[in-house]
């Protein structure tokens, strides 16, 4: 933050923590920046898109597994449990010709497909887990009220599931917004770029534009700290929900 407030020469010169002046139109040129504004917007909508429909399908497939019984339920969650264990770079290959086939690589919505199933295994087993938890006999009470199945998983579990969705959410938005390689593998064209892909604007062959890198970094690093913020309460509240739940 301090190096984005100064000038590239007092960067080098000036080591004090404070700088005498603040130069915040290294903000402006930054935003500015060809192409930077754009790839912000669409780290905004791949990450939200992303998180939101990684929330939903995970927490129906969690209850499921944790509440319904049908043929093949063991055997399909512990393939969710095995995609955890493959590093996603070993995937990349299978991605690449898979979206090729399907006509979806170079488009967003290849990509946010891609960043879906990366997050859906861990999510699916941290919700699973904690429906685990919760006593069966707050959904009877539900479903003697008229609630459905459905109803249930959203007045009954969703809500009890806060502090565990809280995690799924900074999980997986950092996860995403974060997200370098694979926009690589993914895209040709640069106006799909996502914001870690676009820092390199910044830095030349030989010349490096410190200010606006910094200030570039800075403005990547606040959507993931204001989510985490946001989300914060409810992350604490997860440590006493076994009180709830337990």
């Amino acid at each position: 933050i301090v190096s984005s407030l100064k000038t590239q020469d007092l960067i080098f010169k000036d080591i004090s923590l404070i700088p005498h002046q603040f130069h915040f139109e290294n903000y402006v040129h930054a935003l500015r920046e060809e192409g930077f504004g754009r790839s912000l917007f669409n780290s905004v909508i791949y990450t939200s898109v992303s998180v939101f429909s990684i929330l939903i399908i995970a927490s129906l497939a969690g209850y499921a597994f944790s509440r319904l019984r049908f043929p093949g339920r063991n055997v399909l969650f512990f393939m969710f449990m095995v995609a955890m264990m493959i590093p996603i770079p070993a995937s990349f290959v299978p991605l690449y010709l898979l979206l090729n086939k399907l006509h979806l690589r170079d488009t967003p919505i290849g990509y946010i497909l891609c960043m879906i199933s990366v997050g859906l295994s861990v999510s699916i087993f941290l919700l699973k887990t904690f429906f685990d938890r919760i006593p069966r006999e707050m959904e009877d009470a539900a479903r003697i009220d008229g609630c459905s199945k459905m109803g249930t998983w959203w007045y009954v579990a969703l809500p009890l599931a806060k502090p565990v969705l809280a995690v799924v959410i900074i999980f997986n938005a950092l996860n995403i917004w974060n997200e370098y390689i694979l926009a690589l593998i993914v895209f040709d064209s640069r106006k799909f770029m996502p914001l870690q892909v676009a820092l390199q604007m910044f830095q030349g062959e030989f010349v490096t534009n410190y200010p606006l890198l910094m200030a570039g970094l800075t403005i990547a690093a606040l959507p993931i700290i204001i989510v985490y913020l946001l989300m914060q309460k409810y992350i604490i509240k997860g440590i006493t929900s076994g009180a709830v739940v337990g």
